[in-house]
């Protein structure tokens, strides 16, 4: 089994960065692809960005394409959400997850993913 933990979240101003870290331990070798997904109040989870572990291949949701970098560090066994140019609409919880899905077509929906962490609260303030 794999634990996650998000960390890096914050209160922000608009036109800010912030990079947030996802932190795996655990039985992190079987892991495929891990991802990014956030949770605003009275909103459904949803995708925001997407990568697989070994080739580092990314896959972002068309909102936060041009403002958001997904990466990974295997040493660290941990990924990272670099968001640029904050505004008040990512206002959010940040999770990260594992696919359930191993090989094939991308599945990035939250039905596809597990494990999830905890969440890290970003706030982007006008």
């Amino acid at each position: 089994q794999v634990r996650l933990v998000e960390s890096g979240g914050g209160l922000v101003q608009a036109g800010d960065s912030l990079r947030l870290s996802c932190a795996a331990s655990g039985r992190t070798f079987s892991t495929y692809r891990m991802g990014w997904f956030r949770q605003a109040p009275g909103n459904e989870r949803e995708f925001v960005a997407a990568i697989t572990w070994g080739s580092g291949n990314t896959y972002y949701a068309d909102s936060v394409k041009g403002r958001f970098t997904i990466s990974r560090d295997k040493d660290k066994n941990t990924v990272y959400l670099q968001i640029d140019s904050l505004k008040p609409g990512d206002t959010a919880v940040y999770y990260c997850g594992i696919s359930l899905y191993i090989g094939g077509q991308p599945r990035l929906t939250e039905a596809d993913f597990g494990s999830w962490g905890p969440g890290t609260q970003v706030t982007v303030s006008s």
